[in-house]
């Protein structure tokens, strides 16, 4: 009997993915444990493993396609002596039955609801839509994948007229942009509406048409602009920071910190660190920045202050034990916090290679879901950008995050003379239901201790 592999869920809130890369083919054996496919979710790249044994019988979902739902078929597996031209005929009746299945939900009036005692059927996910689209003149059918139609729909472009360069001659985004780019526009199928020429920037993809889109494009010059549609990490960026934004009632908090001690502390540990050997040479073992000393004030600061270490419910908080601190990281248009868990426990060192260890695979899309997903705080840092100060938004189930600016020279008082020191800014956004105006003033005063003190941070 054919295995089907459907699109797993990445983590608990994932919805659809990108099948980026198939890593077998068509007629390889695979086993348990074996990694056959690299998918795309909005924040990382992650391998898939078989998790049954037989022959690639056929693979459903071309490497490339984009918005695969979860539990959408994607391969099939003939099992043990079970011959691969069968097993993939299967599952083309199965895509067949399941496209069937799709009909009645488009006329929902006619259908009928279940008897009272009768439990209610449960449909499979619905595989990746393969079924044709309009005729080619000699009678044969177009397929392509869902997002070459969608990308065709919205750029006016025939598919019957295209020859497919994807398996099976399966029309993909790649042939639609190059009709697109070679002015192979043509007017939409009779009955529809031809949208606006492949030239004209208004005609891309995710433009809600006649709607608030198309009103903030009327104040911009037709062809003074180029429009970028949202990827998935950008989705979901708006997405939780807009939910965020409407629903955690925040309040703010500032402290100026001296860290002239920290700078010279910093200096002597990176001058005094072991040296490694590597295939570049002798290098520090570890070489620890202002942000790690930041990461580590911060967790023993919540270590100090237990009732602000704490994410909201609506039954109740919820106090952590240990300080996992998420620390924002810029990657290629879009953001990512990975977690230093219990850092609190740490050492400055550990916390500096773990970070770059983090930061780089964070860039490189190959963090693991449990990477970057929870945490009890934040840190946001911008002061290599120059920035003096700033505010965050919280990102829950945190209910604190704390912005840090450049250190910047500025005249300061001390034992009653004017000096210059190095001052840095530390902002903290607050949940307040978690955490009320005292409990915010205490955490932050206790951050200050440990930045202006650096020393407590090595006992």
């Amino acid at each position: 009997m054919p295995i089907n592999i459907t699109m797993p869920a990445l983590s608990p809130t994932m919805e659809e993915g990108n099948l980026a890369k198939w890593l077998v083919k068509e007629g390889d054996k695979v086993a348990p444990g074996d990694v056959i496919a690299e998918i795309e979710t909005d924040k990382a790249t992650m391998e898939v493993e078989a998790v049954d044994e037989g022959t690639v019988a056929r693979l459903v979902v071309p490497a490339g396609t984009e918005g695969v739902k979860v539990n959408a078929l994607i391969a099939i597996l003939a099992g043990e002596g079970e011959d691969a031209s069968a097993a993939a005929k299967g599952g083309d009746a199965l895509a067949k039955t399941e496209a069937k299945a799709e009909k009645p939900a488009e006329a929902p009036a006619k259908a009928e609801a279940p008897a009272q005692n009768e439990p209610a059927k449960v449909e499979a996910a619905p595989a990746p839509k393969t079924e044709a689209v309009p005729e080619k003149a000699d009678g044969s059918r177009t397929f392509a994948s869902p997002l070459a139609r969608r990308i065709a729909k919205d750029a006016g472009v025939d598919l019957s007229a295209l020859t497919g360069s994807g398996p099976h001659g399966r029309i993909v985004k790649s042939d639609v942009d190059a009709a697109v780019s070679g002015g192979g526009a043509k007017p939409a199928p009779a009955g529809k509406a031809a949208p606006a020429p492949a030239t004209a920037p208004a005609a891309a993809p995710a433009l809600a048409k006649g709607g608030s889109d198309d009103a903030v494009l009327k104040l911009f010059e037709e062809g003074s602009y180029e429009l970028k549609p949202h990827d998935g990490m950008r989705k979901t960026i708006a997405a939780r920071l807009t939910e965020s934004h409407q629903t955690v009632p925040s309040y703010f908090v500032s402290m100026d910190c001296e860290i002239d001690a920290l700078m010279k502390l910093r200096g002597e540990i990176n001058a005094s660190a072991p040296t490694t050997k590597t295939d570049k040479g002798e290098v520090p073992a570890f070489k620890l920045s202002v942000n790690d000393f930041v990461i580590k004030a911060m967790a023993l600061a919540l270590r100090d202050v237990p009732l602000a270490n704490a994410s909201w419910t609506s039954t109740a908080r919820v106090i952590h034990k240990h300080s996992d601190v998420g620390v924002a990281v810029a990657i290629p248009d879009g953001l990512i916090t990975p977690i230093i868990r219990k850092a609190e426990q740490k050492t400055l060192s550990a916390i500096s290679n773990q970070m770059k260890d983090l930061a780089k695979r964070a860039r490189d899309k190959k963090l693991k879901p449990e990477e970057f997903q929870g945490g009890t705080t934040a840190v946001s840092n911008l002061g290599m950008f120059g920035v003096s100060n700033f505010t965050s938004i919280i990102n829950p189930p945190h209910a604190s995050i704390v912005s840090i600016g450049a250190g910047i020279e500025k005249p300061v008082v001390k034992n009653g003379e004017i000096k210059v020191g190095t001052v840095m800014t530390a902002t903290f956004a607050f949940d307040h239901r978690v955490i009320d105006g005292a409990l915010g003033a205490e955490l932050a005063s206790a951050f200050k201790r440990y930045i202006e003190n650096p020393m407590a941070m090595l006992v």
